[in-house]
């Protein structure tokens, strides 16, 4: 049975990102506050200021608004991007070195600090530094098993740690002094503090993508074998049922108390409260789905599209409605937190 829990909205057509120029695909995107960028396969980062209007009826639409674009001088695709806002700077990955730019005109800082020799990169959400103004990054190190732990500083960058693995790291995710990675054959807890690791789950990383991301204080979701979203904590312990995803999801994101999930042809919505999939919308040809800030976007090759999550009130009385009086007990008594009080008497 189905609950609308979320709607697809539309936030940047392609025509205002590539006009006629079908060349050109989105690789990456990063959201933070209004402010949308998107990396390209040519080399290009756009900045948008997305504008959320709700119309009288309660329909959500996005307005984006080109604010610049700039060439990073390559001839390869901007793989990943991300916000240090504590900075105003974005963290911009593009031919294995992660260069810091102005999140505002897009200019590399003056000083030239950048990261060299990383595969792909993850910010630490629970940082141990305790310094505002510095962000804690992880990176995949083109060295074979490394990885190397930063401190990025507004106008410079330092290293803090080189941690070897027992085979090569594919993916990671940081929880202050924990890593959770995907190795070739298998998911691993890292503390790379002691040095202490915890073997999770076997995965093979030749036959599908890995998926790691954190998902709260001390606990991550991936994507284990036989298509399912299993969490797991720092302890190397699930303290909640597993999902029943697809067999090729491609990316999974979070917004309480729904785990979203995309393959090629479908997104789909697992309740965390009661692992049931509770919404399938058909979209062809994603590639990216991720959660910022509460914010979860899905991007196809050219286009930009916003999951807007119907209030919880809304989604209770559509239950009671269909007489699926449990499902909306469940739903109003886990996700508690996020109504509000008097709502929640009623």
């Amino acid at each position: 049975m189905s609950v609308k829990a979320f709607k697809l909205v539309s936030a940047v057509e392609r025509e205002m990102l590539m006009g006629d120029k079908n060349y050109i695909n989105i690789e990456c995107i990063e959201c933070c506050g209004k402010n949308l960028y998107i990396g390209t396969n040519d080399c290009f980062i756009y900045h948008f200021l997305l504008d959320e209007k709700i119309s009288t009826a309660g329909k959500i639409t996005f307005a984006a608004t080109k604010q610049l674009h700039k060439y990073l001088g390559l001839k390869k695709p901007v793989s990943e991007l991300k916000a240090a806002s504590a900075l105003t700077r974005l963290l911009v990955l593009c031919d294995n070195t992660i260069t810091l730019v102005n999140m505002m005109n897009l200019e590399p800082v003056p000083t030239g600090a950048r990261i060299k020799g990383a595969v792909t990169f993850a910010v630490n959400e629970n940082p141990v530094s305790g310094d505002p103004f510095c962000v804690e990054v992880c990176i995949l190190s083109v060295k074979r098993r490394t990885i190397q732990m930063f401190m990025v500083f507004e106008d410079r960058v330092q290293i803090v740690k080189e941690v070897f693995t027992p085979e090569q790291p594919c993916a990671v995710a940081v929880d202050g002094y924990y890593l959770c990675l995907a190795l070739t054959t298998q998911y691993i807890i890292l503390n790379y503090n002691t040095g202490v690791s915890q073997d999770l789950f076997p995965y093979c990383s030749d036959e599908k993508r890995p998926i790691v991301k954190r998902i709260g204080r001390q606990e991550f979701l991936l994507a284990g074998p036989g298509g399912l979203g299993m969490f797991a904590t720092v302890d190397g312990i699930s303290q909640r049922a597993p999902v029943h995803w697809s067999e090729n999801v491609i990316g999974a994101a979070l917004c309480f108390p729904y785990v979203v999930a995309l393959d090629d042809e479908f997104i789909t919505v697992h309740s965390m409260l009661d692992q049931q999939q509770k919404q399938t919308l058909p979209f062809k040809e994603g590639h990216i789905l991720q959660d910022f800030e509460g914010k979860v976007i899905v991007a196809t090759n050219k286009g930009v599209y916003i999951l807007v999550p119907l209030p919880l009130e809304k989604q209770i009385q559509d239950l009671l409605a269909s007489h699926r009086v449990e499902e909306a007990l469940v739903l109003a008594k886990g996700a508690r937190r996020n109504i509000p009080k008097e709502k929640f008497q009623v």
